[in-house]
């Protein structure tokens, strides 16, 4: 282990729990027979010590050099160091960390604060990797980071940011208990840009087309539809496997300056879903990006702040469709938002997307998997400790189980986004507190989520520059940041 944050609390920096496993354990022991000053000629407790030879192991563990290639041109620097940190200091040091290392190991059971173990990929010391997973197991309430291509000193480098690590873990709060909507911090310049360039490879490949639709009812190409003040609920269709989140979220960022707060399956927000992920950090951005469980309380915070508000009344299982089932709405039977929108006077914006059947085909969806040998032992570990949604409804649209969709990849076409006419509910806060005029609406906004895609579909057929490699062609012509037109509205 590295470095271990206690949640509500300071960051607390740790040498090695796994300080025995470590090189540095294996050479102290040789310490007493090596010379001044040459017990600073290894690499590692360069490393160490100084914080000036963080890259220098690869360099010098290759067996063809020599010691005295490596010390000649040291000579000066190590008699530099020998005056400053002699031999019986870092003997003392080495004793004090191994007797440290061995205390904190026997006490790691009464641990039973939040921790958050951060484990460098490329640490020179100490087996990270497989310390931090040890911890996991060890510790009552642990959760873990893995940082690929970070070093031992991953706090002094440049590009690692704590407090974002932090956030993405849903750690930082206010008060005792967690609270996803006021403990929010805003996103940073540098976390935006992070976001960005996670679905730089999609948006490259499916250039997002974005539209809206004014309150006349003109569409336009661009987010001119879009009010600029909240609360504003979007209702919309979503994608397989929430391909359009990213584009959505970051494009109407960058353009509008609107930040949107999703409403998201709790299966994100579970510490035990994580550990089925290939990935524990799968979706810390999620978090950093504003996402919240979808949960009454959580909706009715998010509009009381006058947030911009993301929904998809098809939750789950609309995300992860059956084959033949792209563009299909799973909503259910009644209305579910339409009158917590109305007792803010929120702006309910319809839209549609279409472009996941351009981009892949389904493999193997839900059906296919349970028709493998053993996949019930999987589906069951995916949805064991996950808060089952919708238990009052029926059929279908009761199913919000977690599963994997195997897809394959077709020659990328183009994504389409539309945002419909702006419904207002301001000033109808007594009428549609009425079930059967919230259900009328309710119904309105289905009807016009099922008519953007509808348009979208048919419009799309228009366009010349559907496919990549028309757009690729275009882009060399006119250059790699020209905007690459497509069908009129």
């Amino acid at each position: 282990m590295h470095c271990s944050c206690r949640g509500g609390a300071k960051p607390r920096h740790r040498f090695g729990t796994s300080f025995h496993k470590s090189r540095l354990h294996s050479l102290s022991a040789f310490l007493d027979l090596v010379p001044d000053p040459f017990h600073l000629s290894t690499p590692q407790f360069l490393n160490f010590l100084t914080g000036n030879f963080m890259k220098m192991s690869s360099t010098f563990d290759g067996a063809g050099q020599a010691l005295s290639e490596i010390t000649t041109g040291l000579l000066p620097s190590l008699m530099f160091l020998a005056d400053i940190l002699p031999k019986e200091s870092i003997v003392w040091k080495m004793k004090m960390l191994r007797t440290a290392s061995s205390f904190v190991n026997s006490r790691l059971h009464a641990v039973k604060a939040q921790s958050l173990v951060l484990a460098s990929g490329n640490d020179e010391l100490l087996p990270s990797h497989e310390e931090a997973e040890r911890l996991q197991g060890t510790l009552e309430k642990c959760r873990i980071r893995h940082f690929r291509d970070n070093g031992h000193k991953i706090l002094l480098e440049d590009e690692f940011d704590l407090a974002t690590t932090i956030k993405g873990a849903g750690y930082y709060r206010r008060s005792r208990q967690t609270d996803f909507v006021s403990d929010y911090l805003p996103l940073t310049a540098g976390e935006l840009e992070k976001a960005i360039d996670r679905d730089r490879v999609l948006n490259f490949a499916t250039d997002p087309v974005m539209l809206s639709t004014l309150p006349d009812g003109k569409i336009v190409r661009g987010l001119a539809g879009l009010p600029r003040e909240g609360p504003v609920v979007l209702v919309g269709y979503h994608m397989l496997m929430g391909f359009e989140l990213g584009p959505l979220v970051t494009g109407v960022l960058r353009n509008t300056g609107i930040h949107i707060r999703g409403l998201a399956h709790p299966f994100m927000f579970s510490e035990s879903s994580e550990q089925l992920m290939p990935d524990s950090s799968h979706f810390d951005l999620h978090r950093i990006m504003g996402a919240v469980p979808v949960t009454p309380v959580n909706f009715y915070k998010l509009l009381s702040e006058k947030n911009f508000v993301l929904l998809y009344p098809g939750g789950a299982r609309e995300a992860l469709h059956r084959k033949g089932e792209e563009y299909k709405l799973f909503w259910p039977e009644q209305s579910e938002f339409v009158r917590m929108a109305s007792r803010f006077g929120a702006t309910i914006i319809p839209f549609g997307v279409v472009g996941e059947d351009d981009l892949c085909d389904v493999l193997l969806d839900y059906n296919d998997l349970l028709k493998l040998p053993f996949y019930d032992i999987l589906d069951k570990k995916l949805n064991e400790d996950g808060l089952k949604l919708r238990t009052d409804s029926t059929g279908e649209i009761k199913n919000q189980d977690m599963h994997p969709v195997v897809v394959t990849p077709k020659v990328p076409g183009r994504f389409y986004f539309i945002f419909g006419k702006p419904i207002e509910t301001r000033g109808r806060e007594k009428e549609l507190r009425a079930k059967e005029k919230a259900q009328h609406l309710y119904l309105h906004v289905k009807s016009e989520v099922e008519s953007c895609i509808d348009y979208l579909k048919e419009k799309r057929e228009e366009d010349p520059y559907r496919s990549i490699l028309p757009r690729l062609l275009y882009q060399a012509a006119h250059g790699p940041g020209a905007e690459i037109p497509t069908f009129e509205p």
